[in-house]
């Protein structure tokens, strides 16, 4: 019983997704209600009655109080969770026990997030997004909405299976010699030989990345190019695994196929099954996606009663057609966010793709953008405060610092397309009003006219950058061809490694089998100790550091072919389920200060640590940790970066350092005396994160 709707405040259904019990349960509700020989309304009917109530009860209050209730629970158990951003009420709902609002309220920005990556600055503007999220072709609608149902289904299959999305941070294969080949390749032969090809079209590769399932095997991004976060990059492994969904029975060999998980194997080679045809894939792959049913219902009248956009048959989409996203960059220590790449994901084998990210040739056009609708956030903000005049213009990128630059930018765009000439009347009638001869105006008068300039500025990016618009003959993007010597020359390097990193990625570190020494790389150690060896009684543990964004832990894969030291069976699948409670546990008590947390729950003993060090390593003295409302963004770094905001606070008492800061957590057997499990802490945290350690990016 889960749902998801995005509706706007006329109780207007933007998107919504639902689990086959919760799109059973409607339409029950209304076939109760029909008369004999009238046939169900449309699903998307259906919903937008059902909460029409709450969608104009939460308005009527925002209206009256100018505040609105946060969650609530049904007579039933149900859980509500509401948040408005901006025009847009999202909510997510669960009756079924297995979410609470903590996992709602992730979800809700999660998917907050997935709309900013695919479109962008239009998110500015309530009115624009509108239109976006649903278009009026119905064809167009369908396509959109099966592909947010599908990210957020992956999403949600990666939350509940994968530790790196479980903590929110990337992981690494750990094999430093082959990383750092393929490093090298994607520098000096993939990246290099792309941007001096003349098929790119004007787009210039900044990023390159493999990946083997979930896991980071090489990262390369070129000179000019800004970092890549960890956000961004946590959503981009979603949409990869998206559009190529790892089957792990079906992708990986089994372990035994390989020799040794520290060389390249055998040298005979994996051969995948066959691919299936689209009648067998149309007949399965709709029932299941990761282990979770989609709407796959065998009564015919709940089947003939779904929603026409759930029948619609949605052409696939050309596999060489890059798809748009929008990502953080930073130039000149300045953040410039939802900026314009191509994504092209290159499948080289099941389970393992080839990323890049492009800059594309007018990305310029949405610096600009971007500057100018920071400058009237701000004189709105600030003239909404009660702020006019002198003080309403104060600060960086002022209306007077970017108003030669706008009619310079709106010159430059021409008066040919309907969004520039409405973006230049907008822009004269508020010189109109601002700046007049006795001097500047800046009043509350101005506040619709900065919002007529938001829109208007934000019509233009989605003009540039999300409609189809230029000849349809000149390619704008790297042609086909191009994309397939990419993937030859990835495909060439690693074919005698597939096997070695489909498996590895399942068993990436082993409590019993992969030498410490070997990880860190460090030849002061006398001999290769394993984990059980070296910490004995520790079961589980997961280090994050939140600086980087990068994880480390022991597999945890409880699948057929693949299992954890713990076997596949009930024991196994207690510790997993004790691990993802422990993250969600620690995370309730960080949200209220607490930065260590030691619990005794049977036979285990659980601890969490999170601290700071300086560049030398060296651990600064703990401070508060901010307390947060019980309604806040959630923690962690895909939705919001709250360790990003953590490390800034922290880091205003320690002027002059490079703060890094750190999160472990650790599964003890429970006989283990407590001084011990906090020794074994402190001595798995220092070797983990040695300064010697092999570069991460």
């Amino acid at each position: 019983m889960k749902c998801l709707l995005i509706a706007s405040e006329s109780a207007e259904v933007l998107f919504y997704w639902t689990d086959p019990e919760f799109l059973q349960n409607v339409q029950s509700q209304y076939e109760a209600s029909q008369e004999d020989g009238q046939g169900l309304p449309a699903f998307e009917d259906s919903i937008s009655t059902l909460f029409a109530p709450i969608i104009i009860s939460c308005s009527t209050m925002v209206d009256m109080l100018e505040d609105s209730y946060a969650s609530f629970t049904t007579e039933n158990n149900h859980i509500y969770i509401l948040h408005q951003f901006d025009e847009c009420l999202y909510i997510a709902v669960n009756g079924d026990g297995e979410e609470g609002e903590g996992d709602l309220r992730r979800k809700i920005y999660v998917m907050k997030k997935m709309t900013e990556v695919l479109f962008g600055m239009v998110t500015l503007s309530s009115s624009l997004l509108r239109k976006e999220l649903r278009p009026q072709d119905t064809e167009q609608r369908a396509r959109l909405w099966k592909l947010l149902q599908s990210l957020l289904e992956t999403y949600s299959h990666l939350r509940e299976n994968d530790q790196s999305f479980l903590v929110e941070a990337v992981e690494r294969l750990i094999h430093p010699t082959l990383c750092e080949q393929c490093i090298e390749f994607l520098e000096r032969r993939l990246v290099q030989q792309l941007n001096s090809s003349a098929e790119r079209a004007g787009e210039e590769v900044m990023h390159a990345f493999i990946l083997v399932h979930t896991k980071l095997l090489a990262f390369y991004s070129s000179r000019n190019a800004s970092a890549l976060s960890t956000s961004d990059l946590l959503v981009l492994i979603i949409m990869a695994q998206n559009m190529y969904p790892s089957n792990t029975d079906v992708d990986d060999p089994n372990p035994e196929d390989v020799e040794s998980t520290s060389g390249s194997g055998p040298d005979s080679f994996y051969t995948p099954e066959p691919s299936p045809t689209d009648r067998d894939s149309s007949s399965s792959g709709d029932k299941v996606r990761g282990g979770v049913p989609v709407f796959e219902f065998l009564d015919p009248d709940v089947q003939m009663a779904e929603d026409s956009l759930r029948t619609l048959e949605v052409p696939q989409p050309d596999p060489s057609t890059p798809r748009r996203v929008f990502l953080d960059v930073s130039l000149k220590d300045v953040l410039y966010p939802m900026m314009p790449h191509s994504m092209y994901c290159l499948p080289l084998w099941p389970g393992i793709t080839l990323v890049l990210l492009t800059k594309i040739p007018t990305s310029a056009v949405a610096m600009s953008v971007y500057t100018f609708l920071e400058a009237f956030a701000k004189l709105e903000k600030r003239l909404s405060e009660g702020l006019e005049g002198s003080a309403a213009t104060r600060g960086q990128r002022t209306i007077h610092d970017v108003r030669s630059k706008l009619d310079k930018f709106i010159k430059a765009l021409g008066p040919s397309e309907i969004q520039s000439r409405q973006l230049q009347v907008d822009w004269t009638e508020f010189k109109s009003l601002a700046f007049t001869r006795g001097g500047p105006a800046f009043s509350k008068d101005l506040i619709a006219s900065c919002r007529k300039m938001t829109t208007q500025l934000c019509g233009v990016y989605r003009q540039c950058f999300l409609l189809q618009s230029g000849s349809s003959d000149i390619p704008q993007r790297l042609s086909p061809g191009l994309q397939e010597r990419a993937q030859s020359m990835v495909r060439e390097k690693l074919m005698d490694w597939k096997d070695f990193l489909l498996v590895k990625s399942k068993r990436n570190i082993t409590m019993v089998s992969y030498p410490v020494s070997r990880i860190i790389q460090l030849a002061v150690m006398p001999c290769d100790l394993t984990y059980l060896e070296d910490f004995p009684g520790l079961i589980h543990f997961i280090c994050v550091d939140r600086s980087t964004g990068q994880m480390i832990a022991p597999s945890l894969n409880l699948t057929e072919r693949n299992t954890s030291e713990l076997g596949t069976g009930p024991l196994a699948h207690f510790i997993k389920r004790k691990v993802w409670s422990l993250v969600n546990t620690t995370r309730r008590y960080l949200q209220k200060g607490f930065s260590t947390v030691t619990l005794r729950d049977g036979d285990f003993y659980f601890c969490y640590f999170l601290w700071f060090e300086n560049e030398t390593g060296f651990k600064l003295e703990a401070g508060d940790i901010p307390v947060l409302p019980d309604d806040s963004a959630p923690i962690g770094m895909l939705a919001w970066d709250y360790y990003r905001k953590l490390l800034r606070y922290y880091s205003k008492n320690h002027q002059g350092e490079v703060v890094k800061c750190y999160e472990l957590l650790t599964v003890h057997l429970g006989v283990i005396p407590a001084e011990i499990i906090l020794q074994h802490c402190r001595q798995l945290a220092s070797k983990l994160w040695e300064p010697s350690r092999n570069p991460l990016l």
